[in-house]
């Protein structure tokens, strides 16, 4: 799927200049918390957090992703913007949530890329 039809789905808007809307998104992960994301997500992918600060556009350049989705109608601070035109990231945001975002590009066929997290919690 491109970023040009993942952006009409999600009804967002390109908050960073010069992106390529051709380029090709695989898969897709939702959520906020970065170590999740560095197990589990597959390069060339969409990101979609509701997290807001520099370290979403560092985890999106380890991890070879694509395209942020900021959820609910978040708006990056300056410096997440000026990381992510500097790394040309693309970087959306939609009043939608997570939960939504998540849904609508999968009913278009973009597949998840989650993976079970192996956690063992131990009481002592």
């Amino acid at each position: 799927m491109k970023i040009s039809e993942i952006i009409e789905l999600v009804e967002g808007k390109l908050l960073t200049p010069y992106a390529n809307l051709e380029t090709t998104i695989r898969g897709g992960f939702a959520g906020d918390l970065m170590s999740d994301v560095l197990a589990s997500i597959e390069p060339d992918s969409v990101l979609i957090t509701g997290l807001m600060n520099p370290q979403v556009i560092r985890t999106a350049l380890i991890a070879d992703i694509k395209l942020v989705i900021f959820a609910r109608g978040k708006t990056p601070s300056m410096d997440t913007l000026k990381l992510a035109i500097a790394e040309r990231i693309p970087v959306v945001n939609t009043q939608l949530g997570l939960y939504e975002i998540s849904g609508r590009l999968m009913k278009a066929g973009l597949p998840s890329f989650e993976k079970p997290m192996l956690f063992r919690y131990d009481e002592d």
